[in-house]
Formats: structure tokens, C-alpha cells, sequence
């Protein structure tokens, strides 16, 4: 353990920091917790939590790629709005060199006021099954620990999706063992909005970083072009206001389904949705801030030899209705196919940033551009 998860770790209090809730007031305290991010998006996960908590977090390990950890003062609740992180959990580390230790009257009492606390942020039956993830979780010792979590929670053992996920593994942050009880009954990233999915739709913590890159603005007048289920319309406005928000798309059942997500995140009203083919809008010149798409990759949706011809339409389509200094953010796993014909556009479009994240077994990458300045007619 390195001088700086020392000098974070004063106390035996702060490493375990899941207690027992009061009845009277939200559950408080210090908090030793980790954040499951996807592969290339720690960054936005970083800046949202600085952000949001400024005052009440300090980050204490972001060697590993895909995880974020981080002590934070406060109320547990807040950190379920999270939207950039794909799952939350609370740490509590025990200084023992074997996990039949855990099974002692202290360490087992100290696990399960944890879960009390944790199912105290729910409504009540919010967590009804049970899991355990470690190495060799058949074995006699896990098989019981399992059996007494289970009777004292009244919680049904599972064997692979449960609401209640505890993980054991050998400890990041001093010797011994970790267990880690997921926060939520479902992952973070699992919104509740998504009443409709489709295939190849974006993991909705993708979807936030996507819309995240533009810079959200209340002025912004946004077009979704190839809209879907709507995942991209829904993260953009759970960070703020728009001026207006398009959605199209030529699937009438996308647009179907995209209306019931809008609908169940109530933002029915703020957004218009269009049977359009983007190739060819029937909007105005310079009429759009923001262009945002989830484009085909040429597996789930459409092919490469279609993408050849699609991608340089879209693009074209998009210089005429994109207002000057707009920007258009396009998430693709055709890397090539994108770069050569941003770069057949380069004087109308500016490449910004790209941001590479793996997701799904993919590699898609999150592509930023800015509409040049408009020549002007001598």
C-alpha cells in the first residue's frame, strides 16, 4: 500500500464505512467506495464525480483501468444519480490472511449491518436474492459464509444475476480481503428509463460521455440523427436543458420505441421525433448547435460496403445544416471508414478529440468535431 492510501486511512472506521442507518435521518458518514467505469471513460467518471462532490470525495486509487476508488463524506443516496459510472460499491477491507476469518462474530456483524444500510436506500423489497462473486466461491468456506448471509438476510442465494452482489477478492488497499457490496439492486448503468431496447442501442454510461464531449449548453438546438431507442436524446437532456432536441430516424418501430424511453424519463415534451432520412434533411441551412449519432458499425445495423456510402452522405448533409462552431459527435467502431472521410471534409469540419472505450467486446471510439467558420460569398 502506497504513502498516499495511508495517509487517507487514519482509522480502522474509515476503511469499514458501512454502518448502521438511523431511522430519523439519510444514512451518513465517511465512506470508502469503488467505481466500476468502462474501459476509456475514467476520465468523464473523474470529472463528474469532482464536479458533483468536490468538497466530499478524495480519490485514493485509479491505477486499475476500469475501476475508481474514492473516499467520500456525506449521504449514500446522492451517488445513485451517478451517470457516468457503471456500478458503485461500497468497500469494506478486512485485515485477516484467510476468508474463513470472515465468518468471526465481528467481521460477519460488520458485512451485514453493511447490506442493512445499503437496502436501507431502497424502498423496502428492493433486494430480494443474493450473490457472492470470488474465486473458489464453491468452496466449504464461501459455500457457508453464503448460507449465513442468507439466513440472516432472508435473501435467496443466486447463482448469477441477484440484487444483493457482494465480491470478495484479495484486498487493493492494505492486506487482507475486500468485500464489496454493490450499492444499487442493479447496476448504475441499468437506467430505469429504459423501458424498450433494441439491438446494438449504447450502454447509457457510453451515451453520457458521448453527449458529455459536446459541452452541453441550454442554447444548444440538438439533432439526433438515426435516433433509436433514444438513449443519446435522454442522456444529453439528464444533463441539462436544450433549446430544442430532433430525433429521426426511418425505422417507424425505433421511433416507437424511443418515444416509451422519452416517456418513462419524462422528456416526452422536449423532444420532436421525425421519420427522416438523414441523407436528406428537410431542415434549413445552419439550423442545427449539436449533431449527435450512435452510427451503424456494420455488424448489428447495416453493413461496411453500405457504411462506405452512408458515412460521406451523413457528413455532407450534416456541413449544410450545422451552424457555424457546431458540434457534431459521432460514436462508431468503423475507425477507418470515419477518419477517411472526416478527413474528405477537413475544411468544413474541424477533428476535435477522439476517445477510444472498449464496451460490449467493441472498441468503438467517440469522435468530437467543430464546424468551421462558413467561407463567406465575395
Amino acid at each position: 500500500m502506497n504513502n498516499r492510501h495511508r495517509q487517507h486511512q487514519t482509522g480502522r472506521q474509515a476503511q469499514t464505512p458501512l454502518r448502521e442507518p438511523s431511522r430519523n435521518t439519510p444514512p451518513s458518514g465517511r465512506y470508502l467506495l469503488e467505481a466500476d467505469v468502462l474501459d476509456g471513460l475514467k476520465p468523464f467518471a473523474y470529472q463528474e464525480l469532482i464536479e458533483r462532490f468536490r468538497n466530499h470525495i478524495d480519490i485514493v486509487s485509479r491505477e486499475q483501468k476500469e475501476t475508481l476508488g474514492f473516499l467520500y463524506e456525506g449521504d449514500l443516496k446522492r451517488l445513485l444519480s451517478l451517470r457516468s459510472i457503471a456500478s458503485l460499491s461500497g468497500v469494506l477491507s478486512f485485515p485477516v490472511p484467510r476468508p474463513k476469518a470472515l465468518l468471526g462474530h465481528q467481521h460477519f456483524e460488520q458485512i451485514v449491518d453493511a447490506m442493512g444500510q445499503i437496502a436501507a436506500l431502497h424502498p423496502p423489497g428492493a433486494f430480494q436474492s443474493l450473490r457472492l462473486s470470488a474465486a473458489g466461491e464453491e468452496s466449504a468456506v464461501l459455500t457457508r459464509l453464503k448460507q449465513e448471509l442468507e439466513l440472516r438476510t432472508g435473501m435467496r442465494i443466486e447463482v448469477e444475476e441477484a440484487d444483493m452482489l457482494l465480491r470478495l477478492r484479495r484486498s487493493h488497499y492494505e492486506e487482507g480481503w475486500d468485500v464489496l457490496i454493490r450499492l444499487s439492486p442493479r447496476p448504475l448503468a441499468t437506467r430505469t428509463w429504459r423501458v424498450c431496447n433494441l439491438p446494438g442501442a449504447p450502454n447509457a454510461t457510453l451515451a453520457h460521455a458521448v453527449m458529455r464531449i459536446t459541452n452541453p449548453h441550454p442554447n444548444d438546438r440538438i439533432l439526433n440523427i438515426g435516433c433509436g431507442s433514444g438513449t443519446l436524446l435522454i442522456e444529453r437532456l439528464a444533463l441539462g436543458p436544450a433549446q430544442s432536441a430532433l430525433g429521426c430516424d426511418t425505422d417507424t418501430s425505433a421511433l416507437a420505441c424511443a418515444q416509451l424511453n422519452l416517456a418513462a424519463a419524462r422528456f416526452s415534451s422536449a423532444v420532436s421525433l421525425q421519420q427522416w432520412d438523414a441523407r436528406a434533411l428537410p431542415l434549413p441551412d445552419a439550423s442545427v448547435d449539436v449533431i449527435c449519432s450512435d452510427l451503424p458499425f456494420g455488424q448489428l445495423v447495416g453493413s461496411h460496403r453500405e457504411n462506405e456510402t452512408l458515412y460521406p452522405r451523413l457528413f455532407a448533409e450534416a456541413t449544410r445544416v450545422a451552424a457555424p462552431y457546431a458540434r457534431m459527435v459521432l460514436l462508431t467502431h468503423e475507425l477507418r471508414l470515419l477518419e477517411r472521410t472526416a478527413w474528405e471534409h477537413r475544411e468544413s469540419w474541424e477533428h476535435v478529440e477522439t476517445v477510444r472505450v472498449r464496451s460490449g467486446g467493441m472498441t468503438p471510439g467517440i469522435f468530437l468535431f467543430r464546424r468551421r467558420e462558413r467561407s463567406r460569398t465575395p
